[in-house]
């Protein structure tokens, strides 16, 4: 029982330590996001505590860090800009268009979880999943290099001098606390990440050395600073844009693939979680997670957001664990806001971009380099192509194209597997004994074997080691039995199943004559439309 109560506290402070790291990696993204998408800091910052406090408490993945993302922030820039042309500029309308497709988004998101459309994460190919993992740590790589610039005149030019030098060795210097900590026996279980960051910062303070800092970062984006109150409820929303069919339309498109990049980032980041704690999370209620916080953060003046992969693995990596590190994270982002801001203001960004670094070499799959010359050479070109089109689209492009092309792989392969072994019984029957899946992709193959014109009067199709996928096979096998009718002779099919057999008898009754029924008939599902017959 004690060491029980030992092992829950252990996992306490760690979800403790993990979430007040994971708040302070939480600025910087937050606030680079609200910029990316053409709006204040603080839109961004209330966004990332909303969205991780609610997602943390009610959603399906413990341990999953949720906000702002710029997987959203560079569609919502565009949402903004139309939707400020839409009005008086003075006006800002495009934010309120923002709040009203962030709700709808919601609404989208929670159907997608009461629909049970979660599970289909499941049907994701592992050389996808190693794509965008490794298109992801490129993607946080390249964004961090944006830190390593200033703003000179409006224009953002690379540091130089003692400025470059000093922002790396602080870099280095986190990094090698991060590496270097875990290493002592004593300082194992200690939150190497926060105290990185807390040593670096110290440092750069008493020195007071010239880099950049959490202030310095929100002001040069045109930012006042981080300091701000509690979220307010924004019902101003439903009276500055007109409710019309007009703005439905311009609205909907957004919100729609708001919702689905959302949905795949956030399942994906779950499945990611899933595979580094050998747990499983629950997608239906990420997906209806998501949904509550992005329709609150809309009525509250919020962006929006999902899960966020970097900051869900410095939180794995830090020992979170529980639904706690995720609240921690967010109520301490609130605290940072309303109460800390002059403190968070001072923390140099070269710490946080050295946790970034960290995550990013946490994050990509090294392994892929050892195996791209032991896996099949289509599964490699899924894994580049989808690692590619992270970083030059977006995720949500990314996936759903390595889904396809890893289908029609999987499809073609199938196709080729199709066989055909003939003889010749003792009384002239001639019999095909069919080997392989027969769907869609493999019917050409299928009506290649036979030779209707040539064949003997009596021929017979043993379906033993085959399996009727879907309607086209079932289509095939039809067609087939109507040449050898059309040719005067006489066929039977052996060995269908029995839902196979029900849907020849629907198409026609002169199956019953055709279809010989066998004790060892297999028993299988066809996806099929019996209606597609008739």
């Amino acid at each position: 029982m004690t060491e029980f109560i030992q092992k829950r506290l252990t996992n306490v402070r760690n979800d403790i330590f993990s979430g007040i790291t994971v708040a302070l990696a939480l600025i910087p993204e937050a606030v680079a996001f609200a910029f990316v998408a053409g709006v204040d800091p603080l839109v961004g910052l209330y966004a990332a505590f909303m969205v991780g406090l609610i997602t943390s408490v009610i959603g399906g993945r413990p341990g999953m860090i949720s906000g702002a993302t710029g997987a959203l922030a560079v569609v919502m820039v565009s949402l903004v800009s139309e939707g400020n042309a839409m009005g008086n500029p003075a006006e800002n309308l495009g934010l309120y268009y923002l709040f009203a497709t962030v709700i709808l988004m919601g609404v989208f998101q929670i159907l997608a979880g009461v629909f049970k459309l979660g599970k289909f994460v499941r049907l994701i190919p592992h050389p996808v999943m190693m794509g965008f993992v490794n298109g992801l740590a490129i993607v946080i790589f390249i964004s961090q290099l944006g830190m390593f610039k200033k703003t000179v005149n409006g224009t953002k030019t690379w540091l130089q001098g003692n400025q470059l030098y000093i922002m790396i060795g602080l870099v280095a210097l986190t990094m090698l606390i991060m590496w270097g900590l875990p290493k002592i026996k004593q300082a194992k279980k200690l939150p190497v990440a926060l105290i990185a960051i807390l040593v670096v910062s110290i440092i750069a303070i008493v020195i007071n050395f010239d880099v950049a800092t959490v202030g310095s970062f929100i002001k040069d984006g045109g930012g006042e600073g981080l300091k701000g109150g509690l979220p307010i409820l924004h019902l101003e929303t439903f009276l500055k844009i007109p409710f019309t069919w007009k703005t439905i339309q311009f609205i909907l498109p957004y919100a729609l693939i708001l919702a689905a990049i959302g949905l795949i980032e956030s399942l994906m980041t779950m499945n990611l979680i899933d595979d580094l704690t050998e747990t499983r999370g629950d997608g239906n209620r990420v997906c209806i997670g998501q949904g509550s916080a992005n329709i609150i953060t809309g009525l509250f003046g919020g962006m929006g957001g999902c899960a966020m992969i970097g900051q869900s693995i410095i939180n794995i990596k830090g020992g979170g664990r529980t639904k706690l590190s995720g609240i921690v994270a967010a109520l301490m982002l609130l605290f940072f806001i309303v109460f800390g801001s002059a403190y968070i203001e001072k923390v140099p960004i070269a710490a946080l971009v050295g946790v970034m670094f960290m995550v990013v070499i946490g994050t990509f799959e090294w392994s892929s380099f050892r195996i791209s010359n032991k896996i099949p050479k289509t599964d490699l070109f899924v894994l580049i192509l989808v690692s590619a089109l992270t970083v030059i689209f977006d995720l949500a492009v990314a996936v759903i194209a390595g889904v396809i092309v890893s289908a029609l792989v999987f499809s073609w392969e199938n196709a080729k597997r199709i066989r055909a072994r003939k003889s010749i019984r003792e009384d002239g029957t001639k019999v095909y004994e069919i080997w392989g899946p027969l769907f869609f992709g493999s019917i050409k193959a299928f009506n290649d074997k036979f030779d209707v014109k040539n064949d003997p009067k009596n021929v017979e199709i043993d379906f033993i080691e085959s399996r009727i996928s879907d309607h086209s096979a079932l289509e095939a096998v039809f067609n087939l039995v109507e040449k050898y009718e059309a040719a005067g002779k006489i066929i039977h099919l052996k060995h269908l199943s029995e839902e196979c057999k029900l849907l020849l008898h629907k198409s026609s009754l002169k199956f019953s004559e055709v279809i010989i029924n066998d004790i060892d008939d297999p028993r299988y599902h066809v996806v099929e439309n019996p209606e597609a017959f008739n």
